[in-house]
């Protein structure tokens, strides 16, 4: 794990080695104000030697500003050092996020990587720039002071020896105990963004509920469950300073009570006793510091394991030695196809045929064709397309694109060839041009209302004042479903793909609408291989073929005529959706008698 978050600190080396020197030469400086004080007070002050006074008081007032210079560089070279590696975590992250097949994905939940980039690197940040500075300071401060106060008077520096075992021990008792629930209260902002985010996002439907106050409810139990958890960690940390208060005001105590001892028989000056309670304060500040820093560490582990399993997550699927870079056509093939989906349930489970999601999938279709896919909810349609763009890897068998297995291709080379339309459409903040070139970062203004025109988003694109620079909002939230369908599959073939696939794409969309989109299909893309799944009959009718999809398994496919004849799932899904007069935009069969529509 420390490798691993080592390994970004990249180009703020110089300022991370940097940071402790500076804080070590103030520790320096600092450890040599008390020797000069007390040669003030003994052989200035004792001896009314003005000279001594006034020489010792400009030395320390030059020590105490080389030690300000040197503070200060460890503070900046520290900020520097600090926030550059919380940067540098935080690109390394979101860079090894992007390369996630679906399948690397689906470990972490959304809220726990925001977290993760969030909360989790901030605390890093905190501690790494504490470790700098004063974790190098802190046990500089303590060895140079006991050192120094052990050159004065062994028998009265013993008592910090006392000292120093007292708290180690305390210390150690606090970390242990504060740690188990830091850990855990990390778990608890994970389940706190997931309800902020999935509130935010959803905020539409929870106003059209009205389910704002139990929305309210559920933040409030999250927030409860981080506030206890914290709470808990802090009454155990909070030990840590009036423990450390009363060792400092006993080691003070008991210094000067031997040491105005030892003054009276001549043994020690009054001087020295004055260096000795200076090197008291520094060695028992250095162990209060040396405590925040182990009690923000023990914090701040937590996170940097969260951070590393994040970093060292490896994607699942990748490019292989000597990938192909052309896809020669459209044609697919699904030679016995098997697939799961890997979870930490069944990660050590190969064996259990019960979890498999599609079984034994051969399917064989020729470049240009038009399939259609329909199907019950859960019966693995969008599992068997996401197979096609490799976006997760069949379990068992093969599955060819243009003639090649597609884990012999370029990810990239087969992905801007397989455009795939989701079934969660996304758009993003910019003006529609800037959306529909994430198809084609290059293309022509003319291009883009050409495909617009293929998917039918033309008409309603010209209805905005702006057009085309009309400007979308996060999520797409000032348009239709229908609209955002529209947009994406013209974004979609922007890629001049040679296998389009409409995952329910034109669910939002009406009938009309959607039978002009399949008629521009079919003239202007006849060479792409059209895979359109839906759960209208009218929306595959006209395809080449259509697939029946039941429980993972294909259970017909053919022609609709086929299907009707043959297909007793298709047969009873076809006329459960005609026998009331067909979709929600087409006439009833009782509206030619006046009925209501």
């Amino acid at each position: 794990m420390i490798k691993t978050l080592a390994a970004h600190i990249k180009e703020y080396k110089k300022a991370s080695v940097m940071t402790p020197v500076f804080m070590i030469f103030e520790v320096i400086v600092e450890m040599l104000i008390p020797i000069l004080m007390a040669s003030m007070v003994d052989n200035g002050v004792d001896k009314g030697d003005m000279n001594h006074i006034l020489l010792m008081g400009l030395g320390m007032l030059a020590l105490a500003a080389v030690g300000l210079f040197a503070g200060i560089m460890g503070g900046v070279y520290g900020a520097k050092a600090s926030t550059g590696f919380a940067k540098n975590l935080r690109e390394a992250m979101y860079n090894n996020i992007q390369t996630f097949s679906f399948a690397n994905i689906d470990k972490f939940s959304t809220a726990g990587l925001v977290t993760r980039l969030t909360t989790d690197v901030t605390n890093i940040q905190m501690a790494y720039q504490m470790l700098l500075r004063m974790c190098m300071r802190a046990p500089a401060m303590l060895i140079f002071a006991m050192a120094m106060a052990f050159t004065i008077s062994p028998r009265l520096s013993s008592i910090y020896l006392i000292a120093v075992c007292i708290m180690g021990v305390l210390l150690a008792l606090i970390i242990k105990f504060a740690t188990k629930y830091f850990t855990e209260v990390f778990k608890k902002y994970d389940d706190l963004n997931a309800s902020v985010q999935e509130n935010v996002s959803a905020i539409r439907v929870v106003k059209a509920f009205v389910r704002e106050d139990y929305e309210k409810q559920k933040f409030s139990k999250a927030s409860e469950n981080v506030y206890r958890l914290f709470v808990k960690a802090e009454k155990i940390v909070a030990n840590n300073s009036p423990l450390m208060m009363f060792t400092v005001y006993s080691c003070i105590l008991g210094i000067s009570w031997i040491g105005a001892h030892m003054i009276v028989s001549n043994t020690l000056s009054t001087g020295d006793l004055m260096a000795l309670l200076a090197y008291c304060m520094n060695i028992l500040m250095s162990l209060m510091i040396l405590s925040m820093i182990f009690v923000m560490m023990s914090m701040s582990s937590a996170s940097a394991k969260r951070i590393a399993e994040v970093l060292e997550e490896k994607a699942d699927i990748v490019n292989p030695d000597k990938p192909v870079y052309e896809v020669k056509d459209g044609s697919i093939d699904f030679n016995n196809v098997s697939f799961k989906y890997i979870t930490k349930d069944n990660m050590l489970e190969e064996k259990d045929e019960n979890r498999y999601v599609l079984e034994d999938i051969d399917v064989h279709i020729k470049s240009g064709e038009t399939i259609g896919i329909i199907g019950g909810t859960g019966s693995s349609k969008s599992s068997l397309v996401n197979l096609i763009s490799r976006l997760y890897d069949v379990t068992k068998g093969e599955l060819l694109v243009g003639g090649v297995n597609v884990k012999s291709y370029d990810l990239d080379s087969l992905r801007n060839n397989v455009a795939v339309v989701l079934q969660k459409n996304v758009l993003f903040s910019g003006t529609i041009y800037e959306n529909l070139r994430w198809g084609d970062i290059n293309a022509t203004d003319e291009e883009c209302q050409r495909a617009c025109r293929l998917a039918c988003a033309d008409e309603f694109i010209n209805n905005f004042p702006d057009g085309y620079n009309t400007h979308i909002e996060q999520g797409g939230a000032n348009v239709s479903g229908g609209q955002k369908q529209r947009l994406c599959i013209a974004r979609a073939l922007l890629k001049k793909p040679k296998v389009l696939i409409l995952d329910d794409s034109t669910s939002a969309v009406d009938t009309a609408t959607d039978a002009k989109i399949r008629k521009a299909f079919a003239e202007e893309i006849p060479d792409t291989t059209k895979i359109i799944i839906a759960q209208r009959i009218n929306s595959v009718s006209h395809a080449d073929r259509i697939i029946v999809m039941e429980n993972g398994h294909i259970d017909g496919i053919g022609t609709h005529e086929e299907l009707l004849a043959t297909n007793e799932i298709y047969r009873d899904v076809y006329e459960s959706q005609t026998s009331g007069g067909g979709d929600f935009d087409s006439p009833s069969a009782d509206s030619d008698k006046g009925g209501d529509r």
